[in-house]
């Protein structure tokens, strides 16, 4: 096992640690063991997850805790919803678990975020530990408290937040990771670059192969800066009350239109997200916020990564009307989180309707875009 990172997420009475590592995984029971007394854990996975690692990490935690339950979901993001919640609710319920029952989530961000609501309102609040095994969860999701699952036309739409004891990231997970999966997850890694840091998103450039080869050391590097930057937005803005932790949903107006109405499961999250940035930056642009190099960087290095950077070929007043039920709309206007400059964003209101449309699509040019 490698060296430990760890990145401390310092909320008072919540603060908790995220465990970065190479092998860690094989310790969970003892990393659990240390979060407090616990006899009966109740593991929640999905069916991609469950034979790669969730099976082995209830078997760490049974070294540790007396009673470890497995509760296997279906993969994919029609498993988010309210439906399935009320099914792991009963599940709960028939096990027998109370406040002194532990949740763990074993997964991508589907199951992060499910179990994590179950969690916070089964009894009012059960604890629980993020074990994300994809690049996205482990650089995004698993990171902040955010829970919830979605209503057929609105993603995100049902949740609270509800911060987790602990967070542990086994780097070696990620070599078991689908490749579209993993590119999924190098969008939000690219979201931190242009939102909260220019450098790091100059780092990204120049590691273009490395991270598209998986390279142990720049994951790890990657991963630890991501889950800084996130940790120092939600230490400041834990329940998104003063508008600063919306910087962490650049590009996700757009990408969230896009998933819900081409159906979950078609974009990935981390795909509509690419699709998501480059219309943002496009609005910044079209708004006179930004110039249009800094589109073209992210343009060049999403499409490096095998991401895609075009909105799909859909009535765009569909998209439109999706927007609309966006959870950063006020007063029944539309608001963005468009750039300024590289490694700066800023929540923008007052955007009109027609802008929007135009940067969805936008005119051919030499340069693709």
């Amino acid at each position: 096992m490698s060296e430990l990172t760890t990145v401390h997420v310092q909320l008072s009475e919540r603060s908790y640690a995220i465990e970065i590592g190479s092998g860690n995984l094989a310790r969970t029971g003892q990393t659990v063991a240390a979060l407090g007394d616990f006899t009966h854990a109740v593991v929640i996975t999905d069916t991609n997850v469950e034979p790669l690692h969730a099976t082995a990490c209830a078997e760490r935690l049974a070294e540790t805790i007396s009673d470890v339950d497995l509760l296997i979901v279906e993969a994919g993001e029609n498993s988010k919803s309210v439906e399935m919640a009320d099914r792991l609710w009963q599940e709960l319920l028939r096990l027998g678990a109370d406040r002194k029952t532990l949740v763990v989530a074993a997964g991508g961000g589907v199951v992060g975020d499910l179990a994590g609501f179950v969690a916070a309102t089964f009894a009012r609040g059960l604890p629980f530990v993020q074990i994300p095994t994809t690049l996205l969860a482990q650089v995004d999701s698993s990171v902040g408290g955010k829970t919830g699952v979605n209503l057929p036309g609105a993603k995100n739409m049902v949740g609270v937040f509800w911060q987790p004891l602990g967070v542990v990231i086994d780097t070696e997970v990620l070599e078991t990771l689908p490749p579209r999966e993993y590119r999924a997850g190098l969008a939000e890694v690219v979201k931190y670059g242009v939102i909260l840091d220019a450098e790091f998103f100059a780092y990204l450039e120049s590691q273009q192969d490395a991270l598209n080869r998986r390279q142990p050391d720049v994951l790890r590097y990657v991963i630890a800066r991501c889950c800084r930057l996130k940790a120092d937005v939600v230490e400041n803005d834990e329940r998104e009350t003063t508008g600063l932790r919306a910087v962490l949903n650049y590009g996700h107006t757009f990408g969230h239109a896009i998933e819900a109405e081409t159906g979950y499961g078609h974009f990935l999250h981390g795909e509509a997200v690419s699709i998501g940035m480059i219309c943002a930056s496009r609005l910044a642009e079209r708004l006179g916020r930004i110039d249009r190099e800094l589109t073209q960087r992210q343009h060049d290095l999403l499409q490096a990564l095998g991401l895609p950077v075009a909105v799909p070929d859909m009535d765009r007043e569909v998209l439109l009307a999706a927007m609309r039920r966006d959870k950063k709309v006020a007063h029944g206007r539309l608001r963005f989180v468009l750039p300024s400059r590289l490694g700066h964003v800023e929540l923008v209101g007052g955007v009109s309707e027609d802008d929007v449309r135009a940067v969805m699509s936008p005119p051919k040019v030499k340069a693709g875009l």
